[in-house]
């Protein structure tokens, strides 16, 4: 056995220059360190490249058998200690049967119980893991304790005692694999102690199994799928939805019924593990190798599906193991290649409706049913990340190349759709910014000679939620007075012939100012007033004021086209939407450590109500943090909510 032994340093808390303490049976490479009061208990394997340093926060324990892989780093602060096992007080203390894997960070005040399973590259700092526990790679576990058999998914962030208490347990194949490791390990462990010896060289090959494993590996029920790496994000997935009391059922469609959203059942599952789940589905696709299979999680109580996902398409090889998750409620899948949707105002409205948090659906339809209006439900979009939105929204195109395929965006709050949204004609032409089509299938983007563009996109911004479009208009005399008069009513409920009706009372009125409305029939209010020309007949200029006096001397916000040089267009257009329609607008950033953590801090709020005020106020707070995250955010002051979070600046 070799061992670097080193003395801790002389410190203003360290009375002696204590060594560590390590059994002979341990084992501990030349290439690590292992430096003060360190107590390595028997059968300890620590790997090349680790450092345990007990130099500040001592001492440290490590239990029997337990192995400490590549690259780990076990430190501790000065101050804090842990309540180890046998009542005694630890900087660290690591429990027996333990594996902490390659570059994982154990950082004390920590305590690790028996029997757990560190992951690659994750943090236990300041916390306690109960025994049991499994913690898979890029986790970090911080001021928490984590109860005996949890399982912590890979790249969680467990920071508050409610997180840790809503972790599931783990499974019995989790605690199989760990084992697993622990076995592997003890091989290890006899190779490196017998490495110069060539009769126990012989001894430990004699006594390995034809896999290569040892002999005391058969202790271990664990037996390693073939697909095992890529299944573990498929079975958190299928653990997800267990663990939050939902049913699962499976459905499968040939393609002919694909096309048309005509599913059928092949049964509920009746497992209650991830394992037994997979296993269930995997049955199924094989049995249904040549159509579409689809997961279904069920709400049972509420009666609704939280979760629809393809997990099979014809033709792909009979397994799960190709899924991807992409986040915590759903996972993407392999799909047939897709040309990619193209056109800036496509993009832009797509990635407005996800930064919104809007439910997106597809629909499709031949041309025989696109005449007659009559489309085909297809598939909600599960994703909630903008790449994998489109790469879903790619392959559902790909899948109807030959049909209309159209967005739609529904305010699931409201129970309403906010946008229809044509994005692909027949052939799999994709729709390119000059093509892109508005509430109606048959409505057009329209320009106009008279109305600036910003004007048409606020009436088809109004159009697509569903709000009616109305004019006014007023004498120099009568403007001063706030006295306005209403034009002919605008019936109309297609972008073109708004636009026509708007020009129409322009040019019946063409020495006077002409204002949009845009009017909540439901609520019985006023969501917009926009001055769009001024005597002469000239539209509204940019340099126009953002708001001017009414009769009765409240004040009302018109478009204003206030500009900047550090705010993208989108944003712009993002914030003058909520100003009209009565939100408030604040302002939070984040460093890059707070930004990991979703640590905002508020800048002091933002009063104004038209964007003249507004956006010179957020140039400033982007000047003021130039080198962190800044974001906008929507409030509703009635409903006291937030109704949109948008990133406007990164470092």
């Amino acid at each position: 056995m070799v061992v670097r032994k080193r003395a801790a340093p002389p410190t203003p808390w360290s009375k002696d220059l204590a060594e560590p303490t390590i059994d002979p049976s341990a084992y501990v490479h030349s290439f690590s360190n292992i430096i003060g009061d360190v107590r390595v208990g028997a059968g300890v394997l620590v790997a090349p490249g680790t450092s345990i340093r007990a130099d500040e926060g001592f001492p440290f324990f490590i239990g029997d058998r337990t192995n400490i892989q590549d690259g780990v780093v076990i430190h501790g602060l000065e101050q804090g200690r842990v309540i180890g096992a046998d009542g005694a007080q630890y900087s660290v203390w690591i429990g027996q049967n333990t594996c902490i894997t390659h570059m994982a960070l154990v950082h004390g005040p920590a305590y690790v119980g028996d029997n757990c399973f560190i992951g690659f590259r994750s943090t236990v700092f300041n916390a306690r893991v109960g025994n049991g526990c499994i913690i898979m790679a890029h986790a970090l576990i911080q001021d928490v304790a984590i109860p005996d058999g949890k399982y912590v998914p890979s790249g969680a962030i467990v920071t508050n005692q409610a997180q840790a208490d809503r972790l599931p347990d783990a499974l019995e194949s989790d605690r199989d694999f760990a084992n697993h490791v622990v076995r592997v390990n003890e091989a290890l462990l006899a190779g490196y102690q017998c490495a110069a010896d060539q009769s126990c060289i012989a001894d430990v090959q004699a006594s390995s199994q034809d896999s290569g494993r040892p002999a005391s590996s058969s202790v271990s029920s664990y037996t390693p799928p073939e697909t095992m790496s890529a299944n573990s994000e498929v079975r958190e997935q299928i653990r997800s939805l267990l663990s939050q009391g939902y049913q699962i059922s499976v459905e499968h469609a040939t393609k002919r019924r694909y096309k048309t959203g005509s599913w059928l059942s092949a049964g509920r599952l009746q497992a209650n593990s991830a394992d037994r789940a997979i296993a269930e589905i995997e049955s199924t696709i094989a049995q249904y190798s040549d159509e579409y299979v689809r997961i279904i999680g069920v709400d049972v109580a509420a009666k609704r599906r939280v979760l629809e996902t393809v997990v099979h398409r014809p033709g792909e090889s009979v397994s799960i193991a190709g899924s991807r998750s992409t986040s915590a409620n759903s996972y993407a899948i392999s799909t047939p290649s897709a040309a990619p949707i193209t056109g800036g105002d496509v993009k832009a409205q797509i990635s407005s409706l996800v930064r919104n948090g809007y439910k997106i659906t597809l629909e499709h339809a031949n041309q025989r049913r696109f005449k007659t209006s009559s489309w085909l439900g297809g598939t909600t979009v599960s994703a909630t990340r903008e790449p994998a939105v489109f790469a879903e929204i790619e392959a559902f195109c790909a899948a109807h190349a030959n049909d209309y395929v159209r967005v739609i965006g529904v305010d699931s709050a409201a129970k309403r759709r906010v946008l229809e949204l044509i994005i692909q004609r027949p052939d799999g032409k994709a729709i390119n910014s000059s093509q892109t089509y508005g509430t109606k299938a048959t409505s057009q983007t329209f320009t106009s000679g008279r109305l600036e563009p910003e004007v048409v996109e606020q009436v088809r911004s109004l159009l697509a939620q569903g709000y009616t479009i109305g004019t006014e208009h007023a004498s120099p005399r009568h403007f001063r007075t706030g006295s306005w008069k209403t034009c002919s009513p605008i019936q109309a409920t297609q972008e073109g012939a708004v636009i026509a009706a708007l020009e129409g009372c322009m040019a019946d009125h063409n020495g006077e100012y002409v204002r949009l409305l845009g009017i909540d029939m439901a609520a019985k209010r006023r969501v917009l007033e926009t001055i769009i020309q001024r005597p002469g007949g000239s539209p509204k200029p940019a340099s126009a004021p953002a708001s001017t006096s009414q009769g009765n001397g409240s004040s009302a916000t018109y478009g204003s086209t206030a500009t900047s040089a550090s705010i993208d267009h989108e944003t712009l257009t993002q914030i003058r939407s909520l100003l009209s329609q009565g939100f408030k607008i604040g302002v939070e950033h984040a460093s890059k450590r707070r930004f990991r953590t979703g640590s905002w801090q508020t800048v002091s709020a933002i009063s104004g109500s038209s964007d003249r005020e507004v956006i010179p106020a957020l140039e400033a707070s982007l000047a003021n943090y130039r080198g962190e995250y800044v974001r906008v955010i929507g409030i509703d002051p009635k409903a006291k909510r937030r109704v949109l979070e948008a990133i406007v600046q990164r470092p």
